[in-house]
């Protein structure tokens, strides 16, 4: 039985542990908020605040959901996502419009444009006020809210590069943006960013390529659920065809199945150990 360690809320970059228990927190945005906020309190967070805004996109989308704890050293922003059933359709729609990348640097996807937008000046807002001890700052999210964390992170500091994020760890994040600012991210978040890929979750293989891209950093997690960091060309193909072989009774159900944050949460506390 794997050991899992308490959260370090003084944690300043990459570690399995702190992958997960951001992951855990990413999680946690799909609870309800009393449940959320019982369980930041358990974690040793003295503040919570929650974010929630309705509005009607083109999309069949129709809210933003997110909360940020703070503690006296740490603040988490987590995101809530989406069910891959509600979310690939209009993923699938390489002829979206796009919505002005921040600070004018290249675009995004319409509906994650919009969806940011409807709470990031709550989250900013919110950020400012709970900072108030030099806390190092995070962003994370699953899905749909992985999207929303990486563009939150990256809005926050292009419109003001003193506002640099110390981590931004996404979980089945599908493709966000264009390469001018797929670009921009890799170089202004190097060793910051963390987007972890379940074998063949179809969501982070959405929206399709030229159009969208995904920020360069990569932790692949492969069909017996090991965390590498990158997958090798010929290696992945092969892993990835030996997942989607897993069930061989639902063989395409494979790309779905992955794409659950239960997955992502067995696999990175099994690499604790």
């Amino acid at each position: 039985m794997t050991t899992v360690p308490a959260i370090d809320h003084r944690a300043t970059g990459y570690s399995p542990a702190h992958a997960y228990w951001l992951a855990r927190a990413a999680d946690l945005a799909y609870k309800d908020e009393s449940t959320i906020a019982a369980e930041v309190g358990r974690w040793g967070f003295g503040r919570v605040r929650h974010h929630r805004t309705t509005f009607r996109p083109p999309f069949p989308l129709e809210d933003t959901q997110a909360y940020t704890m703070a503690g006296d050293h740490m603040i988490i922003t987590a995101f809530r996502g989406t069910e891959p059933a509600q979310i690939r359709d209009w993923l699938s729609d390489a002829t979206t419009p796009p919505w002005p990348g921040p600070a004018n640097k290249g675009f995004v996807h319409y509906g994650f444009g919009e969806a940011l937008e409807s709470v990031f000046p709550e989250v900013k807002k919110t950020l400012a006020e709970f900072r108030d001890n030099g806390q190092t700052v995070w962003f994370t999210g699953h899905s749909l809210g992985g999207a929303l964390a990486m563009l939150a992170g990256a809005r926050l500091y292009f419109e003001d590069p003193n506002l640099l994020a110390d981590g931004v760890y996404t979980f089945g994040q599908p493709r966000t943006c264009d390469l001018t600012l797929a670009g921009a991210c890799d170089k202004a978040f190097t060793r910051r960013t963390y987007r972890f890929v379940n074998n063949n979750d179809i969501v982070a293989q959405l929206p399709p390529e030229p159009v969208y891209h995904h920020v360069q950093t990569l932790r692949y997690i492969d069909s017996g659920g090991k965390v590498h960091d990158s997958m090798p060309l010929l290696g992945g193909l092969a892993d990835r065809a030996k997942g989607l072989t897993a069930d061989a009774f639902a063989p395409a159900s494979d790309a779905v199945r992955d794409h659950s944050m239960k997955k992502y949460l067995a696999a990175l506390e099994k690499n604790l150990s």
